[in-house]
């Protein structure tokens, strides 16, 4: 994913960043009061829709009340209170929640149950900056899905692989973190009848 700084003069708020987001193509971010532009690859974003597919696909058949999508913003803070704008590559919300202002922006101010991002050459920012971010944000569950396998050592293991990993917030307020390869059954606390393999559920 090839990550593009848009310099503005002054550092944006999150309602600021929504209400001046570029025109040209790509993801957007709010990162440190800067907008910055994400060009994911074709692969990246076909993992995204896959999941999307799936998960929309599992929530008809279960009657689940569950709204899925890859275009909202969320609102959340870095350790020093700044506020960012992050665009999960797959989010789930509580349906009554979203239908609540059919009108407002596709964007959050509170947590959704599960955000989900598919890990890039930055991987750092999955692993690292969001994990901490969407910890603090307190939102339930959240997938880091390193089909790539470019995080560190620390996360893989030694050779690495590809992996999905499934945090869910505790009692305490933190994530734990447990690892999937691509053969695995996935165990979600948001769809606990998802039976699927991260193979399968990524489409690869």
């Amino acid at each position: 994913m090839k990550i593009i700084q848009e310099q503005t003069d002054s550092h944006l708020s999150f309602h600021q960043f929504l209400e001046n987001l570029p025109d040209e193509a790509g993801d957007y971010e709010l990162v440190n009061g800067q907008i910055v532009r994400r060009l994911p690859t074709r692969k990246h974003d076909d993992i995204a829709d896959a999941i999307t597919d799936t998960l929309r696909q599992h929530i008809r058949q279960h009657q689940e009340n569950f709204h899925v999508s890859g275009r909202i913003f969320i609102r959340t803070e870095t350790s020093s209170g700044v506020q960012q704008g992050r665009h999960p590559d797959v989010v789930v919300v509580d349906r009554r929640r979203w239908e609540e202002s059919p009108m407002a922006p596709s964007a959050l101010l509170d947590p959704p149950q599960l955000a989900v991002e598919v890990v890039s050459t930055n991987w750092e920012d999955d692993y690292v900056d969001k994990f901490e971010e969407y910890q603090r944000f307190a939102i339930p569950e959240y997938w880091i899905v390193d089909y790539l396998a470019v995080g560190s050592r620390q996360y893989l293991g030694n050779p690495k692989e590809p992996t999905l990993f499934i945090c869910t917030l505790q009692e305490d307020n933190t994530y734990k973190m447990a690892g999937y390869r691509w053969g695995d059954r996935l165990k979600s606390s948001t769809f606990p009848q998802l039976d699927i393999t991260v193979e399968n559920l990524c489409n690869l």
